[in-house]
């Protein structure tokens, strides 16, 4: 399995017109997890976060959100922004634009409409769906997106939301000692990295994030949402 830890800033410049990461000066990290939310794993994603009073932004595939609606109002009762991963968990290379971006769109209708349940949301009904969903970030699985398809997403309203940091969590070969390190040599200030809230990520997840945490916290680092 092939794949940059690190996004070379050649890849950046190429393709400037996605969000890498989030320059600036201060000691700031962006904790990004994607493919939630999923029974019982997001949830202890949310525990730990609390413990250093991290904020992060999760990119959710909409079937998931149909089928776990209390773990996702979870999500945004603890404050945390929420990002689109298409419905289906598609592959943007292998698809054709059409088909990719009605996926899109129903994920974001499912999305918009799950958040709009929430009283503490929509006090009195009167607040912006999409402001809440913070314009409109997606992030493509795989990281896979055509160019054709980026350019109408974004004349469209959205911000893709690539990396600058994996993790490498899902990656089953990896020791969890590796994943961790990816993250500790390789995250600085204003970085976007990767994490997943899936089953198949859980076991490097489960021993990698608390002690990311831990570590940035001890360095003075805060974790805010991707705005």
């Amino acid at each position: 399995m092939l794949y940059f830890v690190k996004t070379p800033q050649v890849i950046k410049r190429i393709f400037a017109n996605l969000t890498w990461d989030v320059p600036t000066d201060e000691k700031v990290l962006y904790l990004t997890f994607d493919d939630g939310p999923t029974t019982e794993i997001t949830h202890w994603v949310l525990s730990e976060l609390d413990k250093h009073k991290a904020k992060a932004t999760f990119f959710c595939i909409g079937k998931n959100v149909i089928n776990h609606p209390s773990i996702f109002q979870d999500i945004i009762k603890k404050g945390h922004a929420i990002g689109n991963h298409t419905h289906n968990h598609l592959n943007g290379w292998k698809k054709t634009s059409n088909v990719y971006i009605e996926n899109i769109n129903k994920a974001q209708q499912t999305i918009a409409t799950e958040i709009e349940k929430n009283p503490q949301v929509f006090p009195q009904s009167k607040i912006s769906c999409q402001k809440y969903l913070i314009k409109n970030l997606f992030r493509p699985p795989y990281g896979k997106i055509k160019n054709s398809v980026a350019k109408k997403l974004l004349k469209k309203g959205y911000k893709i939301i690539m990396w600058d940091v994996l993790s490498g969590d899902f990656d089953q070969s990896l020791t969890r000692e590796k994943c961790l390190n990816n993250v500790l040599n390789n995250a600085s200030k204003g970085s976007i990295v990767v994490f997943h809230d899936s089953v198949k990520a859980f076991d490097n997840l489960k021993f990698v994030l608390p002690k990311v945490l831990d570590h940035f916290s001890e360095k003075g680092f805060v974790f805010n949402v991707i705005e």
